[in-house]
């Protein structure tokens, strides 16, 4: 039996946040193992916490969907390290070492636990056919676009800007037109409702793999690339905070921050269920 913690992400709320299934000492579980447990428990990711095999990192990370392994995710490094800390973990350093499949990522404590926002795999401008699957994809016009560009950090994700939060709330993706896409949408909050939602943007992620389709309550990697474009851009400031989730009865929220040329994606963890797992 190993010790299991289910993990709420991007929010101090209960059950308002995105869950992580988070299996510990985890290094003699197979592949197959962790594939069937990650199906079973049905959540956007399940992680399994390995002993580093790089000297320069704390823990090593390996992250599951319902589908396969990813090289990166975010609300999974934010529930790790709070689950590997939880569990008595220790780091070197004031700045916890994450080793996964796309390398070492930084994880800070303070304020609240944050990662690092790892270099893009892909940028740049999506071409001119995928960008019309893209559009077909979230049924919107040519028009209602402001931007849209790679910003895949590992998971596939293209970033689309549509503006106002109000253009992103009512958004109704087009299912059977989505096949394998992976697509954030961003837009901004009006002055007086950010106030009161303690949120300056809105966001929304949605993902297929031609089979199911799905909308991510509070996606850690889709904020982390959102800001490396668009802060890079100029077109949102050094800092802010994000809403996602509130669309399919979330409340997560993201804070993003540009400190000294890196972008750091912080929100609340807190653990929900701990027990035992048989695998």
């Amino acid at each position: 039996m190993l010790s299991f913690r289910q993990v709420d992400v991007f929010s101090a709320e209960p059950w308002l946040g995105n869950p992580l299934a988070v299996v510990h000492d985890a290094d003699e579980v197979s592949e197959e193992q962790m594939a069937r447990f990650a199906r079973w428990t049905n959540l956007s990711e399940t992680t399994f916490l390995c002993a580093p095999t790089d000297p320069a990192a704390d823990y090593r990370v390996r992250i599951w969907t319902t589908s396969g392994e990813l090289p990166f995710a975010g609300h999974p490094t934010i529930g790790s390290a709070h689950a590997w800390l939880e569990a008595g973990g220790v780091p070197r350093g004031d700045v916890l070492v994450q080793q996964c499949g796309a390398g070492l990522v930084d994880v800070r404590r303070s304020p609240r636990l944050g990662f690092a926002a790892p270099p893009l795999r892909r940028s740049g401008p999506v071409d001119a056919d995928l960008r019309a699957r893209v559009l077909a994809g979230l049924a919107v016009d040519e028009a209602a676009v402001h931007d849209m560009a790679w910003i895949d950090n590992g998971p596939g994700w293209i970033g689309v800007d549509l503006g106002t939060a109000e253009a992103v709330r009512a958004l109704v993706p087009d299912v059977a037109a989505f096949t394998d896409l992976k697509v954030t949408v961003i837009g901004r909050c009006a002055t007086a409702e950010a106030a009161d939602l303690g949120a300056d943007v809105e966001v929304r992620a949605f993902y297929a793999d031609g089979r199911d389709f799905g909308e991510d309550p509070v996606t850690g990697s889709a904020n982390a690339g959102l800001a490396q474009w668009l802060i890079g851009s100029g077109a949102l400031p050094p800092a802010y905070t994000a809403r996602q989730g509130s669309v399919i009865g979330r409340e997560g929220r993201v804070r993003v921050e540009a400190d000294a040329g890196e972008v750091w994606v912080s929100g609340d963890a807190v653990t929900r269920i701990v027990g035992e797992v048989d695998l």
